[in-house]
């Protein structure tokens, strides 16, 4: 399972000119930084914390609404998400007149519940994820069309696009840092960059509480967690998938694992460095080169992704203690 082809890429890059936000890349090489980062040749930072609806979920969500047919748009949509997941949707379905319904756990943070709220879409709450889950299950089978976060090639394409614009932004960059939480991201941006740039490394990063993809790399097949624990729950996902797994398989060199208090630490860099007020998946590409990358790395040129920061100040200082 390979992914997309370039051609495929290129024309769904095309379909979001104008719609999606084609967001910014920093080299992350002022004075401010010293001391901070590894021993590298450069570093450069892609802020998809900057896209429509705060994260890169944004370009697959809306292929795969605008690929629906008239009678799943007149039926609407579902998704359970605590996350930017929700989020995406939500502004996806906005933009093309389809009704959103969002099933959310009641421990989301209240900033997300009212961004989908404020976007027109509908949401339920439940008492964990689990039960929002099967409620989505239950709204699809009456006739919703099931949004899922990772497993569908439109998210994987969605993230494509956005590895497609960093490797024309940025063509020196010759590693590439991308978080995993189901992997919808990361096989995406490897699968356009291994095309662009075959010789390039693409290396990924799990939370250690959330490292499904890890593990379904040493196994050979996807796998499912007993549990998850991390800050990180745009991160969280308790299991890999076919789709998602196989491409992200066939592309990614290698993947690390990072704590929880790495991604703290990489979380404060960017609030003293940039003023970014970054959750802690956004956080994670920056905490595996200051951490277990950081030895790996003279000579090359990194590429990090800044990929969503939709938390609250509240939820930004809880953590931050």
């Amino acid at each position: 399972m390979t992914g997309p082809d370039l051609s495929e890429i290129i024309t769904a890059a095309a379909a979001l000119d104008g719609i999606v936000l084609r967001t910014p890349v920093l080299p992350l090489a002022s004075a401010r930084w010293d001391g901070v980062l590894p021993n590298c040749a450069s570093a450069t930072v892609k802020l998809e914390l900057f896209q429509q609806a705060g994260s890169f979920k944004a370009r697959g969500a809306f292929l795969g609404i605008a690929g629906l047919t008239d009678a799943q748009r007149a039926a609407g949509v579902v998704a359970a998400s605590g996350g930017n997941h929700a989020l995406a949707v939500s502004w996806a379905a906005q933009q093309a007149g389809v009704d959103a319904l969002i099933c959310m756990p009641r421990a989301t943070d209240p900033s997300r519940i009212a961004g989908c709220e404020a976007l027109g879409a509908t949401v339920d709450l439940f008492d964990d994820m689990a039960a929002a889950f099967a409620a989505m299950t239950q709204a699809a089978d009456a006739g919703r069309t099931l949004m899922h976060p990772f497993e569908a090639p439109h998210m994987t394409l969605g993230a494509a696009t956005c590895g497609y614009e960093y490797v024309a932004q940025a063509p020196q960059i010759d590693t590439f840092v991308v978080p995993i939480g189901g992997g919808g991201l990361i096989s995406g941006m490897a699968c356009v960059i291994k095309q662009m740039r075959p010789d390039a490394q693409v290396i990924g990063v799990e939370p250690f509480g959330a490292d499904s993809m890890t593990r379904s790399f040493a196994a050979g097949h996807p796998v499912r967690l007993q549990s998850v624990d991390t800050i990180a729950d745009s991160l969280g996902s308790p299991l890999a998938m076919p789709y998602s797994y196989g491409v992200a398989r066939a592309h990614v060199d290698r993947i690390v694992r990072i704590a929880d208090a790495e991604m703290l630490r990489a979380m404060d860099h960017y609030q003293q460095i940039l003023r970014i007020t970054a959750e802690p998946a956004c956080a994670a590409s920056l905490a595996a080169i200051l951490g277990p990358l950081a030895d790996d790395l003279a000579g090359r040129h990194l590429g990090i992704i800044a990929c969503g920061s939709n938390i609250s100040l509240t939820r930004y200082q809880a953590l931050m203690g």
